[in-house]
């Protein structure tokens, strides 16, 4: 359902409701680069958000009220955690000033004019559109770019958006519900000319009751995609693979299955990178080298190289582009080293990602004892329906401690337990611990670490601002010299 008018034509002074999500705060930037007087108001004001806005000369205010919303403003941009009880809303709906959704701003503003490239899936979208849009980058097309995250090829110390002159627009394709007015996917607003899906497992479990829920979502992306457009499919995951029964216009498999259009074979990790090579319909199209860990990441910069060349970058730039690729925040981050442990940042946070960020750090780290410290967080992983899951996820792991379940206000019966996922750890011989704490946590990885260890740590928020405290803590302390490396 849209909003009474999205039309950002002629709308000159927009105003973003809840301005300080990732989204949120990119389409303020992309807005302000196309001429608009952009202010936006946010509850939590504080950075890294609230540096950047203020970067792009974007004012913002703390809280909510009535008065932010001028009598100026032509458009309010309506974030989707904003709910009725919002004065700012209430101010909007009473005066009736115009509004839409995030996912309806950028479809008017942007995207009608543009071959449109939207990257989706349960897993791996931030990673493949920022593939995509470097590699688009550096062939010379001059993409725009929007990403779910901190891309660090793009802007000085990474941005998670690109402006260019060229024809094509990059977007990563959320299946999260667009507003308060709206509960469709945001991606069914974004006109795919082409539209990859890299995997569809069930998530989100707050807005969709079940898979058939999220496939459904899935197959109205999939029939958007006109007939002169392009359907990308992971032919690893069965229900992305299926997707292909529903398309009008033509489509293509990517992955490491037998019989995909676009097949990655010969994987193989050393000196920091993952080589493996690229066939198209059985013959080969190249040898690759990327700088990701894990063959999850094959699959995304696979998907990244087939929308390359279907807009017409050669194979040769391809390689030269995927290569040069230097990572996003919050996707196996080294975000620093102390007393001889590497501490790293990663977003995981459902079953599937856990085990696949695991798999890439034993891989990339095959003689290294690896800490996984994980807090249930997102509205998914804080939920019981996959606890049995979870206790699947951690086998790379020698070390698992699980933090308190960041959620303690969803209801004991739908509440994931920490405590039995320890217990389900254990009966399959990890050696897994519930510390509830930050500050015990880090006493615990402080007292226990040795010389090498790499610690993961796995949450979708700030997770205490653990990541710079366990440096800190470490730095203190030092290394003990003795001990195990490895299992």
């Amino acid at each position: 359902m849209s909003s009474p008018s999205t039309s950002l034509g002629a709308s000159r002074r927009i105003h973003l409701i809840g301005v300080c999500g990732t989204a949120m705060a990119t389409l303020a930037a992309l807005l302000k680069h196309r001429g608009h007087d952009v202010s936006g108001s946010d509850q939590n004001v504080y950075p890294p958000m609230s540096d950047f806005l203020e970067a792009e000369g974007i004012r913002i205010m703390t809280g909510y009220a009535a008065d932010h919303v001028g009598a100026d403003v032509d458009l309010v941009v309506v974030g989707n955690a904003i709910s009725r009880g919002n004065p700012e809303l209430e101010s909007v709906l009473e005066r009736k000033i115009r509004y839409c959704s995030l996912p309806e701003a950028i479809r008017d503003r942007f995207l009608w004019g543009a071959r449109s490239i939207v990257i989706a899936g349960t897993h791996g979208k931030t990673t493949t559109t920022s593939l995509t849009g470097w590699l688009l980058t550096h062939g010379r097309l001059d993409p725009t770019v929007l990403v779910g995250g901190i891309a660090l090829n793009f802007g000085d110390g990474g941005s998670s958006y690109r402006v260019g002159s060229g024809r094509d627009f990059v977007i990563e394709g959320d299946e999260y519900d667009s507003a308060f007015f709206d509960k469709t996917a945001k991606f069914l607003k974004y006109l795919p000319d082409v539209a990859v899906i890299n995997n569809v497992e069930f998530d989100h479990a707050d807005i969709y009751p079940d898979l058939a829920a999220v496939l459904l979502a899935f197959r109205r992306l999939v029939n958007l995609v006109p007939r002169n457009g392009l359907l990308l499919l992971g032919a690893d995951s069965p229900h992305a693979a299926a997707l292909g029964g529903h398309a009008v216009s033509p489509a293509e498999t990517f992955g490491t299955a037998d019989g995909a259009d676009w097949r990655a074979t010969d994987i193989e990790a050393s000196e920091g990178l993952t080589r493996f090579s690229v066939y198209r319909r059985g013959a080969l199209f190249g040898r690759f080298a990327s700088p990701l860990l894990g063959v999850h990441n094959v699959r995304n910069a696979l998907a990244a190289i087939a929308v390359g060349n279907y807009v017409g970058i050669p194979a040769a730039d391809l390689e030269e582009g995927l290569r040069a690729f230097t990572g996003i925040k919050r996707r196996l981050e080294v975000v620093g080293r102390a007393a001889g442990v590497t501490v790293m940042d990663d977003f995981a946070h459902h079953p599937t990602a856990v085990h696949e960020t695991l798999a890439a750090l034993r891989t990339g780290y095959p003689n290294r004892r690896i800490w996984a410290i994980f807090e249930p967080r997102s509205a998914s992983s804080c939920r019981r329906v996959f606890q049995d899951d979870f206790a699947r996820s951690f086998g790379a792991a020698d070390e698992v401690v699980v933090a308190a379940v960041f959620r303690s206000s969803l209801p004991e019966s739908e509440r994931l337990s920490a405590e039995q996922l320890v217990d389900d750890l254990r009966a399959r011989q990890q050696h897994a611990r519930y510390i509830p704490e930050v500050d015990d946590i880090i006493r615990t990885v402080v007292k226990e670490h040795y010389d090498g260890d790499v610690v993961v740590l796995m949450s979708n928020g700030g997770f205490g601002g653990i990541h710079r405290k366990l440096l800190d803590a470490l730095a203190t302390r030092g290394a003990d010299p003795s001990g195990p490396r490895a299992r």
